[in-house]
Parts: C-alpha cells; structure tokens; sequence
C-alpha cells in the first residue's frame, strides 16, 4: 500500500474513526443513503439498521459529529467486502475517505485476507490507491441484484 494517512494529524484537527457502534449516528447514515446516496436510495430503514447490525462499520467523527461511514461484510478469515462508504459534502476534499480506506484496510481484523472486494461508480482512482483493481475474471463471478423501490 503506498498511501499512508496520518492518523495523528486527523486527531489533532478533532476528527476520530471509530468501530463502536454506540457512537454511531444512524439518522445521519440513513438519511445519507437513502437521500443522497446513488447505491441504497430506498433501503428502508430497518434494513439498514439489520445490515449495520451484521457488518463491521466504521464510523468518521468530527467533534464527535458522524461526517462518514463504511461498513465492512466479512468472514474475518477470508474475505470481506466494502459498502456504503461516504464522507459528508461538508468533510469532503481533507482525505477523509482515503484515511477510511486505510483503517479499515489495516484493522487487526481483517489482515491476511484472501480477497477484498467492492462496487463503485466514480471512486476507482480511491481505491486503487490501496491495491484494489478491476475484477480479474469478472467471467467468474455472478450476482442477484434487486434494487430498492423508492417510495
């Protein structure tokens, strides 16, 4: 991995990441996703609650304000997949989401990971940052999508 983010440079401008999900602001990641969000708009809300439930999330703070979020689904053995990943309009353009990407890329556990992986639109020039590239044999791999009908 190339990029390395400070992570006491963040702290001393009063950001933190965070894995607890008592600090998390659930208004905050729903009205994200389901407003603003190109990949979940109409997730209903008690889905979201299932799905932060059952995935590692990781939580941006400013001031102890949410001002970003990923979740991480995983196996912590073998595999992990990255979603709903944001940073605020407001927070965006200070490195935010490349300091994202690397925590979660580097906690305790999730190292030696056999495949990461994830779905973007515009972020590809992130992620590929931190080693992430186009699907080798997309041939390979198969989905069942269903989208949210946004009411």
């Amino acid at each position: 991995m190339t990029v390395i983010m400070n992570d006491e440079a963040f702290e001393k401008k009063g950001f933190m990441i965070s894995t607890d999900k008592n600090l998390l602001n659930v208004d905050v990641i729903y009205d994200y996703l389901n407003n603003e969000s190109y990949w979940a708009k109409g997730i209903p809300r008690q889905k979201l609650a299932r799905a932060i439930e059952n995935s590692m999330c990781f939580g941006i703070y400013f001031n102890n304000e949410q001002v970003g979020f990923a979740r991480v689904v995983s196996d912590n053995a073998t595999f992990a997949y990255i979603c709903d990943v944001f940073v605020l309009p407001a927070h965006r353009g200070k490195g935010l989401s490349k300091w994202l990407v690397q925590t979660i890329v580097r906690h305790p556990d999730l190292k030696g990971l056999r495949r990461w992986s994830l779905a973007t639109k515009d972020a590809h020039n992130l992620y590929s940052q931190f080693g992430f590239s186009p699907i080798l044999r997309p041939e390979t791999w198969m989905e069942i999508f269903t989208p949210y009908i946004k009411p």
